[in-house]
């Protein structure tokens, strides 16, 4: 239960004064539902309101506060014009500007030789310098209430940017004073202020120094949403470590007989991966293992011998796909060497029906059938296995917890080998999979081509389809990747269906569509098509970014690549370069360019190295955004910047890592203060697992 220290920080942002239904539900959208997501919503600039210059010396556009007295108010002869309050004080004059003026409120507030605090944004029109429509107006006795230094948040349609500071100023009234659950000598070290007083000084900036995401005040309260992270994360492998396994130690005979039948050697970063996989499995803890590697790093193979592994020792295993195409890809990669090794393996979608599927759930059911592919299907409450010890999820983001959960319940003590062929940088490896053992795939098999890329502006485009006929000729198949699907009135990128009529035209009905408003079978279809040769072009929206393996596919064209960030990017150029022949990447971009955009292209020209970059990708965009954050499974973070806050993620890791070794429980004074801060940071669910939580 959360800790009742925390309950007015989990009220709804509508218990604030002031803040009724219609503020409500604006700042639900800008920021969240209750107090502590105001807090958690930084400024990101600052009004510096201290400037009290003379009058007659205002700079335009520069924001003053200055008292002075209303001498006489100027109603316009006509509604367009606007309505003016004369000001002077011992320094000069000043004309105060309203805009569709209510004149009986504006006497009202200033009164005609009565002294007012204003202060606003000035502008000059001829030689008495305007302030319009002055952001502050009160009588002297109230000046204090004119911050010297005003945060700027960011704002979303129909708030008003002093709704937004009257809502954080309310909801700072209900800060806590917590008991310090960071490390004493963390803090002193960094001369970090405490967790309350940090919200306080992040919401008060005195300078634009103090908006720096190095700032003291800010780096405390990243740090504290990294503690809870990885707290979180280590508390889940600590439950994991807890659940009981079963060994699964195999001979070896099934993988010498694939190894004798591939027509290459496994990699060094192949052969490591098997043999930490072996040394999981054989222990008496269940397998959670991450095997990350770059498109065309052969993951797949190092799965199959996971696979073996789990027959060898007397069970089953399955491999769980998030796309029928791709399950039916891997079923072509490993049907072949399970074929050598003697062991039969078969394909289980939603499209199996009738007999054919009874069959697959007896044999599965009765231990006959060793090794299964599927997709969702695999995880139906209708099918199960006589000793199923180890499960395979491929692109492991595009399931949920829950798929992986079901799968592995399927038998006892199941082992969990998940894939990505996504490239996190090794920072979010840490913020995403601080609960799994990683495995990194680094190199590519032998025989693999390098890709020739190249960028042109989007106005040569025609001048590379002379070359794409060439390359048809020759047997290659092509990629045409486009931005969208339908034209729109507001965009001007190219879509797919309007891409597909052109090239029509000139290539007739060699040419397919794939995108991810077409049904599944459709697009499905295409794909098909494409990969048995019974079209030489497919154009497509980035539904082939992952899984669709093409041997003869040796060219990709990308339009409108500035758009596309650079994870995309390379796992788009990924589709090609599988084969033997010489592949190349064409990236047409529409200037001007962006920075940006300008880095981008150059890191692709540059490099083919998944690793290196997501990294650049990270800096680039920073964390919030690189690899795309909601595809990818990876934190979403309020607090932190990955780009400048990395640095505390190694040490949030150790924080977390001795806070359990010396309190599993958090039942000591320190460890009750974590608990609270999980609560702060809603990590409720890993609390649970403790066995006193």
């Amino acid at each position: 239960m959360r800790p009742q220290i925390l309950f007015p920080l989990f009220a709804a942002v509508t218990s604030l004064p002031g803040i009724g239904p219609r503020f409500g539900k604006l700042l639900e959208k800008l920021c969240g539902p209750s107090v502590v997501s105001l807090l958690w919503h930084l400024p990101t600039g600052l009004v510096d309101r201290s400037a009290e210059p003379d009058l007659d010396d205002a700079v335009e556009g520069t924001i003053i506060t200055a008292v002075v007295k209303p001498l006489a108010h100027m109603p316009p002869n006509n509604p367009r014009q606007p309505y003016r309050v004369s000001c002077v004080n011992d320094t000069g004059a000043l004309d105060l500007v309203f805009f569709k003026a209510q004149a009986d409120y504006l006497k009202k507030i200033l009164p005609v030789g009565e002294l007012r605090v204003v202060s606003g944004r000035i502008e000059r029109y001829g030689r008495t310098p305007n302030m319009v429509h002055p952001d502050y107006i009160l009588p002297v006795s109230r000046r204090d209430e004119i911050p010297r230094f005003e945060p700027v948040y960011p704002l979303t349609a129909g708030l008003p940017p002093k709704v937004v500071v009257k809502a954080v100023r309310a909801a700072l009234e209900h800060l806590p004073d917590p008991a310090e659950w960071a490390d004493a000598h963390l803090v002193k070290r960094h001369d970090w202020p405490d967790w309350d007083d940090a919200v306080r000084a992040v919401h008060n900036p005195k300078s634009h120094a103090d908006l720096d995401p190095a700032s003291p005040a800010r780096q405390r309260i990243a740090y504290d949403e990294l503690l809870a992270n990885q707290l979180a994360l280590a508390l889940t492998r600590q439950h994991n470590r807890r659940l009981p396994g079963r060994p699964s130690i195999g001979s070896g005979s099934l993988r010498d007989k694939v190894l004798k039948a591939l027509p290459y050697r496994l990699t060094g970063a192949q052969t490591m991966a098997v043999a930490e996989i072996e040394g999981d499995m054989a222990g008496s803890h269940r397998m959670l293992r991450l095997l990350q590697g770059d498109v065309g790093s052969g993951k797949t193979v190092v799965a199959l011998m996971a696979m073996l592994i789990a027959v060898e020792a007397g069970g089953q295993a399955a491999l769980l796909a998030p796309t029928d195409i791709l399950a039916r890809q891997h079923l072509a990669t490993l049907r072949p060497l399970c074929a050598a090794a003697g062991v039969n393996i078969v394909l289980l979608t939603g499209r199996e029906k009738g007999k054919s599927r009874d069959v697959i759930l007896k044999d599965l059911a009765d231990g006959t059938l060793k090794m299964v592919v599927g997709t969702h299907a695999l995880v139906q409450s209708d099918i199960a296995f006589d000793d199923l010890r180890l499960a395979v999820v491929d692109e492991q983001h595009r399931f949920g917890v829950q798929q992986r959960i079901a799968l592995a319940e399927k038998g006892k003590g199941v082992d969990l080998l998940v894939m990505t062929a996504t490239p996190i940088p090794r920072t979010l490896m840490l913020t995403a999979y601080g609960d799994i053992d990683v495995s990194r795939l680094t190199e590519k098999p032998a025989g693999r081509q390098p890709i020739d890329t190249r960028v042109l502006p989007v106005e040569r485009q025609e001048e590379i389809i002379p070359a794409l006929k060439r390359a048809i000729d020759k047997g290659a198949r092509i990629y045409w990747i486009c931005p969208l699907v339908d034209e729109s009135e507001q965009s001007d990128l190219a879509a797919a269906t309007a891409r597909h009529r052109a090239l029509s035209e000139i290539f007739g009905k060699r040419v397919g569509l794939a995108h991810g408003k077409q049904k599944a079978q459709d697009r499905d279809q295409a794909m098909a098509d494409f990969a048995a040769g019974r079209i030489d072009i497919l154009v497509a929206t980035v539904v082939v970014e992952v899984g669709v393996d093409v041997p003869e596919a040796t060219v990709m064209v990308i339009e409108h690549a500035e758009r596309f960030g650079l994870a995309q990017l390379h796992q788009l150029r990924g589709r090609v370069g599988r084969g033997k022949g010489k592949s190349s990447c064409l990236l047409l971009y529409q200037g001007p360019l962006s920075e940006t955009a300008k880095a981008r292209l150059q890191i692709m020209r540059d490099t083919e190295d998944g690793f290196r970059i997501a990294e650049e990708d990270l800096k680039l965009r920073g964390g919030g955004e690189a690899l795309g954050t909601r595809q990818s499974g990876l934190p979403d973070f309020r607090l932190v910047d990955l780009a400048a806050h990395g640095d505390l993620i190694p040490v949030a890791r150790d924080d977390a890592k001795l806070a359990l070794e010396q309190d599993p429980e958090l039942v000591g004074d320190r460890g009750r203060a974590l608990r609270v801060l999980l609560y702060l940071f809603e990590r409720d669910s890993v609390v649970r697992t403790l066995r006193s939580g």
